[in-house]
């Protein structure tokens, strides 16, 4: 059970990423990196060739994935990330969504 002030110090970014960003194992490499950093949520591509992630968890954490998504995977190549801030919704755990 959790906090009132843990919860509070919860955040939730809502990104989009464009750029060459499919097929160079963003998804992959963007679920390691959450992991690492204990930050939950999900990561799919879109059919428009972005690729859209949510991530939720302390501030600084998903803050720093945010950052993180400015470069991504060795492969890719981000012209954009588009960022929105919203209420924690409780996502538990990391995935890549199909």
């Amino acid at each position: 059970m959790s906090s009132d002030s843990e919860s509070a110090d919860r955040t939730r970014a809502h990104v989009f990423v464009s750029g060459k960003v499919q097929g160079v194992y963003y998804r992959a490499n963007t679920r390691d990196a959450a992991r690492e950093r204990g930050v939950d949520g999900w990561v799919q591509n879109l059919s428009d060739g972005r690729v859209e992630a949510v991530f939720e968890g302390p501030e600084d954490a998903v803050e720093s994935m945010v950052v993180w998504c400015h470069t991504g995977s060795p492969a890719a190549d981000v012209d954009d990330v588009e960022v929105e801030y919203e209420a924690p919704e409780g996502e538990e755990g990391f995935r890549i969504r199909r």
